[in-house]
């Protein structure tokens, strides 16, 4: 994959160093510094201005990753596509603003009995909204001049250490409640203003929009494009945060931060395929302006080989150990136990179906893939109110677990009906097959008793027992080429 392979390496590596960050803050950090309800309060915080922030760039995040290839021109400066994209977003904002105005007593009303914090921070949604909306429209800017390494890193680590480096402040009592809110907001408001100025060291973007060049393009036709797109955007945000939304309205900010440190555990799984992502979105979309299926079908192969074999060691590292981990947080926390089998199961089986996104919503067909995250968000909010009243957290994970396998499914299905191309063969057997037996033989392992020791133990050993069986099974022969000096001298003999 060339290009995508080295940067989706970099990006990877980032993104684990990032996941660090992220246990150190979600899993350690937080559970000992913050009560269950302050880091609920955060968590809902953000989750709400996430799924909102979806909104606000009013479709132009889409519309850059799928046509900002016939802009690319830096003589030119890309014909001042930059001035006319923060339009977007400006717009967005203020008719979001608005309508929180609006609806602001609606939603009081939904959180007031069981999480009346919440309540009392709500105005502090409109400001981080607008900072997670910008965020995300400049990083899409990024990664359609294939810069995705600065931004990941910003996005992954110095982002997350500032937060750490607050709640860890603030956990000394030097300032109250009100302030550490205040500066949670203004960290993402940090984000925005580096991103600004990366923008303009790597660019020089123009804001003079050329209204001939624009014309050209079709306008209207970029906008319903966009627009559509939108809806897509917020069913796949949705469902990774609607689950909190709703956990806050029916249980308590104190269960939203069981949930939350729970659920952050699975997503270290899929972090290759963000990563990967950020690389191939744009690959993709560039290679359906040149129809070149063969290139598609190449990314959507390897894809889906490298991210499950990498996703099933995480898998099967984390179920493993899971119940030790667990256990070394404040007691409230081992609550979360099924979140985590749950979720990781789903996870591991968005991994197994490769870079599907991309292909779909790059096409000319992404309107099937809109009513499929439409069908996905209402499938997730409908299991939701079902599931929660009588299973609580857990209900919660079987909604969200449910709802990605069905999505997952679909496009799967899809891909293979309308472009004739699926990810899976042999190797997709074999790696099944490893992953279940290293399971096995990480569960029936003699322990210690004690936490951190057998969490140790356990993971070394069935590490090693995945890469060499990786090695001599011939899984990623190709991948080899890519390892500096010892690559090729390992690299398997034979077909």
């Amino acid at each position: 994959m060339g290009e995508i392979k080295k940067q989706g390496l970099t990006n990877t590596i980032i993104s684990y160093f990032g996941i660090i960050l992220g246990f150190i803050n979600l899993i350690i950090v937080q559970p000992f510094f913050l009560t269950t309800e302050e880091l609920g309060l955060t968590r809902i915080l953000y989750s709400f201005s996430v799924v909102i922030a979806t909104f606000l760039p009013l479709g132009i995040t889409n519309i850059t990753i799928r046509y900002f290839p016939r802009f690319r021109d830096p003589d030119k400066k890309h014909y001042g596509y930059f001035g006319l994209m923060m339009l977007f977003p400006l717009i967005g904002f203020m008719i979001i603003s608005i309508m929180l105005l609006v609806f602001k007593d609606r939603i009081i009303a939904q959180y007031i009995e069981q999480s009346p914090l919440f309540t009392e921070y709500f105005f502090f949604i409109i400001p981080l909204t607008l900072f997670v909306g910008l965020t995300a429209v400049l990083n899409i800017y990024c990664f359609s001049l294939f810069r995705t390494s600065f931004p990941t890193l910003l996005t992954d680590i110095i982002i997350r250490l500032l937060t750490i480096i607050l709640v860890i402040v603030y956990s000394l009592n030097i300032f109250p409640l009100n302030t550490f809110i205040i500066m949670f907001v203004g960290i993402y408001g940090i984000h925005v203003i580096v991103l600004l100025i990366y923008v303009y060291i790597i660019d020089r973007p123009g804001w003079e929009i050329d209204k001939d060049f624009l014309k050209k393009q079709n306008p209207p036709q970029l906008i319903i494009y966009g627009l559509t797109l939108t809806v897509a955007a917020l069913s796949s945000l949705g469902i990774r945060y609607i689950d909190s939304m709703f956990i806050g309205s029916y249980l308590s900010l104190s269960m939203v931060a069981v949930y939350s440190v729970a659920a952050i555990i699975p997503t270290i799984i899929e972090s290759p395929l963000l990563a990967l992502e950020k690389i191939s979105n744009p690959k993709i979309a560039d290679a359906w302006n040149r129809s070149s299926l063969g290139e598609i079908r190449k990314i959507y192969y390897d894809s889906s080989k490298y991210l499950f074999l990498l996703g099933g060691l995480i898998f099967t590292g984390i179920n493993i150990s899971i119940n030790d981990l667990l256990e070394l947080l404040p007691e409230d926390y081992i609550s979360g136990l099924n979140v985590v089998y749950i979720l990781s199961i789903s996870t591991l089986f968005n991994m197994a179906t490769g870079a599907n996104n991309g292909i779909i919503f790059n096409s000319g067909h992404y309107r099937y893939g809109v009513f499929m995250l439409i069908v996905l968000i209402f499938l997730a909010v409908l299991l939701n109110i079902i599931l929660i009243p009588l299973y609580g957290i857990a209900g919660a994970a079987i909604a969200t677990g449910i709802a990605n396998f069905t999505f997952n499914f679909l496009k799967f299905l899809f891909i293979k009906i309308k472009f004739k191309m699926q990810p899976f063969n042999t190797t997709s057997l074999k790696i099944t097959g490893l992953i279940l037996i290293c399971i096995f033989i990480g569960l029936v392992m003699p322990v210690t008793g004690r936490n951190i020791p057998d969490i140790i133990i356990r993971s070394i050993t069935v590490t090693v027992i995945y890469l060499v069986s990786t090695h001599y099974l011939k899984l990623v022969k190709e991948l080899y080429d890519d390892i500096p000096i010892i690559g090729k001298k390992l690299k398997p003999r034979g077909n």
